[in-house]
């Protein structure tokens, strides 16, 4: 079976695939301070019912992606993928600096250039906001880069005197009655126009309509607010882009082998 692990600044996503179907999902705190031991005792606990025999891993947080491939590799016996641009990418990464390109990111690009038509304009709810764009000739030309929704939640408790820590919910008015109302009105109903008026101007840049895409904790939150309706939620986008970029990489290179 296939463990895919998308490392992010916040939690750390696993998924085992048996084959092309994703068979259980778990989610763990990013947590820099677990030594590799105790990384290595979390896996041995979560996977102890599965027989795992290869795994990719995608990490935007540098302190983690040696430990946490360490502790795979030595649980499981295996040599663990790092994704970056230096393996099959599954799309042309036509970026400025093409190493920019976060690992999770590509994993959504090759994910949405394998499921959907394109162009296709995937939006990642995660600690930021992303937009993963693929165009027409299926190349991952870029996107953009917004603060996430639990982000802001943080931002305005942290760098203001009076506003308090506020939990993500309905927005149930645009005009807040009290300052928790306002404070949703902002994040939940403020994310989603800022996704209606960039995927406008997304699309004038690409001359064509897209495949809207989410993933991520709050994309059906989000979608209740928006002017254009997402084409497709699809929570598990980034591990689907993991097997299928270890099936170019891995399974694809061994049948090439065998013939």
């Amino acid at each position: 079976m296939l463990l895919t692990a998308d490392i992010g600044n916040t939690s750390i996503t696993l998924g085992i695939f048996d084959e092309s179907a994703l068979v259980e999902e778990f989610r763990l705190a990013s947590d820099k301070d677990l030594s590799l031991e105790e990384y290595e005792v979390l896996l041995k606990s979560l996977f102890k019912n599965y027989v795992v025999n290869g795994c990719i891993i995608s990490s935007v947080v540098e302190e983690l992606t040696k430990k946490f491939k360490s502790a795979v590799d030595n649980v499981f016996k295996l040599d663990s993928i790092v994704l970056s641009t230096k393996i099959n990418t599954g799309v042309k990464i036509k970026l400025d600096n093409p190493e920019e390109a976060g690992a999770d990111r590509i994993a959504n690009a090759a994910g949405a250039y394998v499921l959907y038509n394109h162009p296709v304009i995937v939006v990642d709810f995660g600690t930021a906001t992303t937009f993963d764009i693929v165009n027409a000739q299926g190349e991952f030309i870029g996107g953009v880069i917004s603060l996430g929704i639990m982000s802001q939640m943080k931002a305005l408790n942290k760098f203001t005197s009076k506003l308090p820590q506020t939990d993500v919910t309905i927005s149930h008015s645009a005009i807040g009655h009290n300052t928790n109302d306002a404070i949703l009105s902002g994040v939940i109903r403020g994310t989603a126009c800022m996704i209606d008026g960039l995927v406008e101007q997304c699309e004038r840049e690409l001359d064509e309509k897209a495949v809207l895409v989410a993933t991520g904790g709050y994309s059906g939150l989000i979608a209740n607010y928006l002017k254009r309706p997402f084409d497709f939620i699809n929570p598990t986008l980034t591990l689907e882009g993991l097997r299928y970029l270890y099936e170019l990489n891995v399974v694809s290179e061994l049948q090439e082998v065998s013939h």
